[in-house]
């Protein structure tokens, strides 16, 4: 089958594969139909390379099942599904199931990988997965808007830890794809300002339209200050950190109100020095400061799932708008390479892959 493979930093290769085959009796083998690039994928790609040489990547898609294990039995021949792509003990040949699991707290697993890492990932015209991990899709949403349920799902694991109330003041920190998620659930958790600062012009207009009360290039301007204004002095309620930038994660404390909060979606790959001017926010604030990581609960694959593909199905959620590239996996190698040098004036949302293309 058509892939595409990790063999190093800066070497992706568009290649054949083994197509996988059914090994457990709960799998499922998929037809990838769609399949996003992630963030952490563009990190892997450009900073730290493959977990496992060579290994077939990717792991926000949506797909058709092709073919099932003898005890599948909550999915069909045909069923239109995206896939989490998350593997917890359960899944793995581990001596003992760790605390986490034994809570139910799967995102927290000891053992947690996701596919693309050390299983056969969803860059790739099939992929297995077990039954548990295929969520259906209802027959009004697109394949492209399925594929998107998985990043979606991160930001409304964060928001889920958090305390966010109607009427909140929500500033987002970093507009890629993770902060437009982050605005628009903060809509959808019914915040009524919602500040999105960066440093790029193109990102700050994704992000006005989709949902942004307010935008702040904090490269032209104090950021701090802004927000200070916009909010009257109280500041946010709550506070996104979606960038990913050593720079950014230690300044969002001082961009939270007395008594709010900071969820971190971001990884900043890096060592995050923090000045006592923004230490101190935490405790002169009474900050609750919050780490969201992955896109899971229980029961398994969790309430994010359910309650995104809900908000699809209702068309109270639109993703589409976010996508700017439809490509072939043919050419991976070379938005990859173009994405990770990406000038100033270049304008990247979500880049969909089509393996059928």
């Amino acid at each position: 089958m058509k892939s595409l493979r990790l063999y190093g930093k800066e070497d992706l290769r568009y290649e054949e594969a083994d197509k996988p085959q059914l090994e457990k009796e709960n799998d499922v083998i998929i037809k990838v139909k769609a399949v996003g690039i992630c963030g952490s994928d563009l990190s892997r790609y450009k900073k730290l390379g493959p977990y496992v040489e060579g290994m077939v990547w990717g792991h926000e898609f949506s797909g058709e099942v092709v073919e099932v294990g003898p005890k599948v039995s909550h999915v069909k021949l045909g069923d239109r599904v995206a896939g989490a792509p998350c593997f917890t003990c359960e899944d793995l040949a581990v001596p003992e199931v760790c605390y986490y699991c034994q809570k139910a707290e799967f995102a927290r697993c000891e053992n947690l990988t996701v596919i693309g890492a050390r299983h056969g990932g969803a860059y790739a015209e099939f992929i297995r997965l077990p039954e548990k991990n295929c969520v259906q899709i209802p027959d009004n949403v697109d394949y492209e808007s399925a594929a998107m349920i998985e990043p979606s799902a991160v930001v409304v694991h964060g928001y889920y830890h958090t305390n966010i109330t109607a009427g909140d003041t929500v500033v987002i920190v970093g507009c890629g794809n993770m902060g437009l998620l982050s605005v628009k659930f903060a809509q959808i958790f019914g915040a009524t300002t919602i500040i999105a600062v960066d440093i790029a012009e193109d990102a700050l207009t994704m992000a006005k339209a989709t949902g942004a009360t307010h935008v702040i290039n904090s490269a032209k301007e104090n950021a701090l200050e802004a927000i200070d204004t916009l909010t009257g002095g109280l500041m946010a309620d709550i506070v996104v950190e979606a960038a990913g930038s050593p720079i950014t994660s230690a300044q969002v404390f001082a961009y939270a109100k007395k008594g709010g909060g900071v969820v971190f979606l971001g990884i900043p790959y890096a060592d995050v020095m923090v000045e006592r001017f923004y230490f101190e926010k935490i405790v002169r604030s009474e900050l609750t400061v919050w780490g969201a990581w992955n896109c899971v609960s229980a029961p398994f694959p969790g309430k994010e799932w359910l309650t995104i593909m809900s908000l699809l199905k209702n068309r109270q959620l639109e993703l589409k708008s976010m996508i700017t590239h439809r490509l072939s996996l043919e050419q991976g190698p070379e938005i990859f390479e173009t994405v990770s040098h990406k000038k100033p004036e270049d304008n990247f949302g979500k880049i969909m892959f089509f393996p059928e293309k």
